[in-house]
């Protein structure tokens, strides 16, 4: 049945032979696409497009049968079998040539005119290019070079291992009363230093002032190499220097004055009673240890009415001291000497004076360091001597009128003399109490005595005219008797 579908002049059972499959009409100005169909071998690129890079790998080629032996293999007729008509199509085109197809074994060879895949001949580069590529690795060359020297600096100057720690802001405030530092900063305006030379030595000490006349109160071995002609150099505490003059000393006390003149805005010092200090009270010593101006140190009384006696490096013992001491754990070092010793109110209590030295095993005035022992003259008994030396040039010591065994061995001060002098002065207050030669002082006050030196200290801790109680042993047995202390011109 003729459904239109036949060519004219033929019969509507009459088939065309197979063709080539209609391709689809191609856009205007587009090239059409070659014909992959015309000689195409079933067994050569697979149907699903050409191999890649990384496309599957083609199928195994076979090869083609060999023609039976006598059969003729020649060219194949170039029309179309006879009696078959074969519509027109477009021209055949040639293959297309892929360079990554190529590079499969199973590949056509490349048209002419096309290099093999395999050729890696390089295009010599244009001398721009060299030029450009020689200033890119001069420039990574300098920029190394200038990083590593930057480096090797930054390094050695500690760049990269510097230490920063954190730090808390202090409080620039001014310090309470009563702390170490409120009491450094009430006194040191009234401690000076004292560097003294004389003909043949020298010495530096501390002193503190006592009113806006300019009077200093120091120890007596300190100003004691100044002599007849030698000076005395003040320095204050804000670093003016003036000289001084001796007012008037007492080698018995191991106390002396000095003056400045012309100078103003003193600072004196308050004065404190050392009759209410007690064992265990904070103290201040203020100083120059070893010419070290201006030095704080702290501690506490460690004892008081201690009974020591510094000096005695002249023959005839004119330069030793008896002082019923106040005993410091403070350090106290040579150039402290004539210091203040004060209390937690800025109050003086003590003049520095001696040290127990490791090294001698005695009291020294200005000897080797420091042990942890240092002795203060009392502020009541310096107080008193300084008036007496400002407003006499000398100071007056209690006697009771007797003379001493220094060689008794026992416990005691026994009253006798080794040379054959009398013992008891007539007159004195010794005989008026009834003490009698060979009589052994064991207390004054109810306090032990043990040796000479320190009933000398012991009466030396009062003044003329107080009245004292003195435990006696005579023929073995204890006799308490009442004297009242006389007065004694001191030195000049």
């Amino acid at each position: 049945m003729d459904k239109g579908n036949s060519l004219p002049g033929h019969q509507a059972d009459s088939q065309l032979p197979p063709g080539p499959p209609e391709r689809p009409e191609q856009p205007k100005g587009v090239a059409p696409e070659p014909d992959d169909h015309p000689g195409h071998d079933p067994y050569g690129t697979p149907p699903y497009g050409q191999p890649g890079p990384w496309a599957p790998a083609p199928p195994v080629q076979r090869p083609e049968p060999t023609p039976p032996a006598g059969t003729s293999v020649g060219t194949p007729p170039a029309g179309p079998p006879s009696g078959e008509t074969v519509l027109p199509g477009p021209p055949p085109q040639p293959p297309r040539y892929d360079p990554w197809a190529a590079r499969s074994p199973w590949a056509a060879p490349a048209p002419p005119g096309v290099p093999p895949a395999d050729d890696t001949t390089d295009t010599p580069p244009r001398p721009g290019a060299r030029r450009l590529v020689a200033g890119a690795t001069l420039l990574a060359l300098l920029a190394g070079v200038l990083g590593g020297v930057i480096g090797v600096y930054l390094e050695r100057n500690g760049a990269f291992s510097d230490v920063h720690l954190s730090r808390t802001a202090g409080q620039d405030s001014a310090p309470e009363p009563g702390s170490i530092a409120g009491i450094a900063n009430a006194v040191l305006p009234a401690v000076v230093t004292l560097h003294v030379s004389g003909t043949d030595s020298g010495a530096t000490g501390t002193g503190f002032v006592l009113d806006d006349e300019g009077h200093i109160l120091t120890n007596a071995h300190v100003v004691r190499p100044a002599g007849e002609g030698g000076a005395i150099q003040v320095m204050f505490a804000g670093g003016e220097t003036a000289r001084a003059e001796v007012v008037g000393q007492d080698a018995g006390y191991d106390l002396a004055v000095v003056k400045v003149s012309g100078v103003t805005g003193l600072t004196p010092v308050e004065l404190g009673d050392s009759d209410t200090v007690r064992v265990g009270d904070p103290v201040v010593a203020i100083g120059a240890p070893f010419d070290l101006a201006g030095t704080v140190t702290s501690g506490i009384i460690s004892a008081t009415e201690r009974p020591i006696t510094a000096g005695g490096e002249e023959a005839d013992g004119s330069d030793i001291s008896y002082v019923n001491a106040l005993q410091t754990d403070a350090p106290i070092n040579p150039g402290n000497s004539g210091g203040p010793l004060v209390d937690l109110d800025g109050r003086v209590i003590g003049v520095n004076s001696a040290i127990r030295t490791g090294d001698s095993g005695g009291f020294d005035a200005g000897g080797s360091g420091s042990v942890g022992l240092g002795f203060a003259i009392p502020v009541n008994q310096a107080a008193d001597v300084a008036e007496q030396l400002i407003n006499t040039g000398r100071a007056t010591h209690p006697v009771i009128g007797v003379t001493l065994d220094t060689g008794w061995t026992g416990d005691g001060a026994r009253v006798g003399s080794s040379t054959g002098g009398t013992a008891v002065e007539p007159g004195s207050p010794a005989d008026a109490a009834g003490i009698r030669e060979g009589d052994v002082i064991t207390a004054v006050d109810g306090a032990q005595v043990r040796s000479a030196d320190e009933l000398i200290v012991r009466i030396r801790s009062h003044r003329p005219g107080d009245e004292l109680s003195l435990t006696v042993e005579r023929d073995g047995e204890d006799v308490t008797l009442t004297v009242v202390l006389g007065e004694a011109a001191g030195d000049a």
